[in-house]
């Protein structure tokens, strides 16, 4: 499985990369049911290369945001929606590991799922010459422990909250609640979520929101932000060091707010590393839903 920890190891030219698996192009899926979020004004050609790693997709060099619809089976759907932002350092979506996998999850379990597949910073186009180039950035990004990663995306912002919108216009035809459409985000999808979060208006923001191995450090949290779920592996390679500080803004802004620190994982565990509790990641995202009442009746 693609894990986002193995990739930065290659990134950053660490010991593990001598075991990661060599990245080989793919073909685009077909996608059928992706939509454009932003109809009418997509560039006349896609740019997005694809690539398989140990059987898993990833795309880099996206320029045409969508959203895929992953939809319950109608007798088990709850009304409730979360929008699936994968992972990538901003240069690439780990699509299977962190996007549709948790789709198809949160599907089985009732919730209207919709994988967003957002703008990218470009990349070299050979893989030979991409790769190399992020680790540069990649390891500028990190170079300073104590801050946020330098590397940013704000078209991905943008993408989220275009996200938000199609998803609640859409509600009577995907059969959910617009007061109940949530977002959850991987490492670079969870810094999406955030920013989605904290810079949209406040009718534009998710409901609520999880927020899986994304950098912990403090951020302005207005009194009305979203309730928020919380998770990262404490042996976390690219954020473990990280004081808490995310969760005690939260705590301090009075914002519901769930954090669940695995001792083990590392980054990237998505649905979950095998062999440790962070394989409850995805149960326990679903129950924390339970207990705010966020799965109750499907909406007509």
């Amino acid at each position: 499985m693609i894990r986002l920890a193995v990739i930065a190891a290659l990134l950053l030219a660490a010991p593990a990369a001598a075991q990661m698996p060599v990245p080989v192009p793919a073909q685009a899926p077909a996608g059928p049911g992706a939509i454009p979020l932003y109809a009418g004004h997509a560039p006349a050609k896609s740019t997005e290369q694809w690539v398989r790693f140990d059987g898993d997709l990833a795309v880099r060099n996206v320029t045409v945001p969508t959203l895929t619809p992953v939809l319950p089976d109608p007798a088990k759907a709850t009304g409730a929606a979360v929008i699936v932002a994968p992972g990538g350092a901003f240069m690439l979506l780990s699509m299977d590991h962190e996007g549709w996998n948790v789709a198809h999850w949160l599907a089985d379990h009732g919730i209207a799922a919709f994988v967003l597949k957002y703008r990218l910073n470009p990349t070299p186009a050979a893989d030979a010459e991409a790769f190399p180039y992020m680790g540069k950035r990649v390891a500028a990004s990190l170079s300073d422990p104590n801050a946020a990663p330098s590397i940013s995306e704000p078209r991905a912002t943008l993408d989220a909250l275009a996200a938000l919108k199609m998803v609640r216009a859409g509600a009577a035809k995907w059969h959910v609640d617009p007061a109940r459409v949530g977002m959850i985000g991987f490492s670079a999808g969870a810094m999406t979520t955030m920013n989605a979060t904290l810079e949209g208006k406040a009718a534009d923001r998710p409901n609520f929101i999880g927020y899986i191995y994304g950098p912990l450090l403090t951020r302005d949290v207005p009194a009305d932000a979203p309730p928020m779920f919380a998770a990262i592996a404490n042996d976390d390679s690219l954020f473990g060091h990280h004081p808490y500080s995310i969760i005690e803004a939260w705590r301090t802004a009075h914002v519901p707010v769930e954090f669940h620190a695995y001792e083990r994982g590392d980054h990237g565990f998505g649905m979950g590393k095998p062999g440790t509790t962070t394989t409850l990641l995805m149960p326990e995202f679903y129950a924390w839903m339970q207990m705010r009442g966020l799965t109750g009746k499907a909406a007509q």
